[in-house]
């Protein structure tokens, strides 16, 4: 079996941070106490999850620009990983809201953009279900894409900074509530050494499983997508 050096960085990458996070020494942070370890998961799941998306913006530009059914594919398949990583991210932050603020959801303003912009990228599945016509699925879903892409990064990365949020960076955080910012003084030496290789490796954990349902997608459908 071949087995690629990014597939076994990968590997290294995740190893690292599932033993390293579990047994380093962290900082005592305002409430969070050992919850904070979440940060190693929870935080590069969504690191993870822009980059796949990203990636699926990038391949449905090269679709509409080339009309190459390959990367309605590819794109399709990144858009469905990042979805998985944004559910995964969803849940992992509910579980660390509980032991922070006592509830798993309490309609913060980033739980809600988050929730808002998985159900976009939902509907951009559900809109590729819809059609049956292969090229029209793939203009169509692939201008969708655009679009969704760039509705999503205001709602997770904009629009909570700009309200009181309990998240680290809203404003109320800046005021002093909610939980300090995971940065500067909180995000020691020793995290960071783990945090970036987490991010990374779940990126390329991301790339692998949708290489793999590209891979499969394609040999089921090798008399329609063409070389």
């Amino acid at each position: 079996m071949k087995l690629k050096w990014w597939k076994i960085l990968c590997m290294v990458f995740l190893c690292f941070t599932f033993t390293a996070g579990f047994l380093i020494r962290v900082p005592m942070v305002g409430n969070l106490h050992q919850s904070i370890r979440n940060f190693f998961f929870h935080v590069p799941m969504w690191f993870g999850q822009m980059g796949l998306l990203s990636l699926s913006l990038v391949y449905s530009i090269a679709y509409l620009r080339t009309q190459n059914l390959r990367y309605d594919i590819y794109a399709s398949e990144l858009a469905k990983t990042g979805i998985i990583f944004g559910l995964l991210g969803l849940a992992t932050g509910s579980i660390w809201a509980k032991y922070t603020w006592g509830e798993f959801w309490s309609n913060d303003p980033k739980q809600v953009c988050v929730a808002i912009a998985l159900l976009i990228y939902m509907a951009y599945l559900v809109l590729r279900g819809s059609m049956n016509d292969i090229d029209k699925k793939a203009r169509i879903s692939g201008v969708y894409n655009i679009f969704a892409f760039f509705i999503y990064i205001p709602l997770i990365m904009i629009v909570p900074r700009m309200v009181q949020s309990l998240h680290p960076g809203g404003m109320e955080g800046a005021k002093g509530g909610g939980n300090p910012a995971l940065g500067g003084g909180s995000l020691d030496a020793t995290m960071e050494m783990i945090f970036w290789p987490a991010v990374f490796g779940w990126l390329l954990l991301g790339i692998w499983i949708s290489n793999l349902k590209i891979r499969l997608y394609l040999l089921a459908n090798k008399n329609v997508i063409h070389e």
